[in-house]
C-alpha cells in the first residue's frame, strides 16, 4: 500500500542494524504541563511529560501546537528518552516526543493502544 494522494513520499532512509534500533529508549508517557514557547524559532510548546516513577518527569519542546494545551494536558504521548539533552532556545529539552508529519508540517502525536502505565517501554 503506497501514500494516500494527500500525503508526498519521503525519501527512505538507510537500513539500521535490529542492534542500532533496540538502543533507543522509547517509552510511554503522559503529559503533566504545557507552556507557551515564545523564544522558539518555530511555534512550539514547552512540554513536562511523566515517565513513570522509575524515570520520573522529563520536558521537550515540541512543534504541536496544532493541540490546544487542554488536549495535550493528560494525553498519553511516546517519546525516546535516551537521545541526550539538547539546549533550544535556552530551553534544556530531554527526550523526543514522537508524531506523524503530515503536509502542513503539522505534528499527529503517536500515542498507544490500548492506554499503558507511563514508564513502559515500546518496542
Amino acid at each position: 500500500m503506497g501514500p494516500s494522494p494527500q500525503t508526498p513520499a519521503s525519501p527512505l532512509k538507510e537500513p539500521v542494524s535490529v542492534e542500532t534500533f533496540a538502543s533507543l529508549d522509547i517509552r510511554v508517557g503522559v503529559i503533566v504541563d504545557v507552556e507557551a514557547f515564545p523564544e522558539a524559532r518555530a511555534p512550539a510548546w514547552k512540554l513536562r511529560v511523566d515517565f513513570g516513577p522509575t524515570i520520573g518527569e522529563l520536558a521537550t519542546s515540541a512543534q504541536v501546537t496544532n493541540y490546544a494545551p487542554a488536549e495535550l494536558l493528560g494525553r498519553q504521548v511516546v517519546g525516546v528518552i535516551n537521545l541526550g539533552v539538547r539546549r533550544i532556545a535556552g530551553f534544556r529539552s530531554e527526550f523526543l516526543v514522537l508524531g506523524a508529519i503530515a503536509n502542513e508540517g503539522t505534528v499527529a502525536l503517536l500515542a498507544p493502544d490500548p492506554i499503558s502505565a507511563p514508564g513502559r517501554p515500546v518496542a
